[in-house]
Parts: C-alpha cells; structure tokens; sequence
C-alpha cells in the first residue's frame, strides 16, 4: 500500500518525459521479446504514459485556444493527477 501512495505523491511528469517513456514502450512492445505477463505491465505502463502526453496536449490547446480568443493568457489551473 505504501508503494501505491508513493507513486500517487510523485508529480506528473513532463510531456517530453513521458513521451520519451512512452517512446520506449512502444519499442519494447514491438521488439516481440518480452515475456506475457511483463508485456502486460508494460502495455498498463504506456497507456498510462499515453494519459499523461494526452493531458499535456489538452492543457496546451486549451492555453492556445484562450490566447487566440483573448490575446492575453490567462492563469489555468495546474493538474496534478500524480499518475505514472
């Protein structure tokens, strides 16, 4: 139980470092040498590493889509969602 609320008090991590993460999964998975039960967990890993990008990218549109109606940016809530 502990290890699960560690992993919840970790800060997102960066879109280039998930995606760099998720990369990385991907090529594994693809490789074909990972045995059954680790392609599982790697394959949880990279759709978690996909929310996290997928996040990143809604905040980045919704910043860009406010700037373009308003001209000034305005102050969005930073999301923590301490998923990985």
């Amino acid at each position: 139980k502990s290890n699960k609320s560690n992993k919840r008090s970790k800060k997102t991590p960066s879109f280039e470092v998930a995606m760099e993460r998720l990369e990385t999964i991907v090529h594994a998975l693809e490789s074909g040498d990972i045995p059954l039960e680790q392609l599982v967990k790697t394959y949880k890993e990279g759709l978690a590493y996909r929310e996290i990008c997928r996040s990143h990218l809604d905040r980045a549109a919704l910043l860009l889509k406010r700037l373009n109606n308003d001209g000034a940016e305005e102050n969005l809530p930073v999301q923590e969602t301490g998923e990985a």
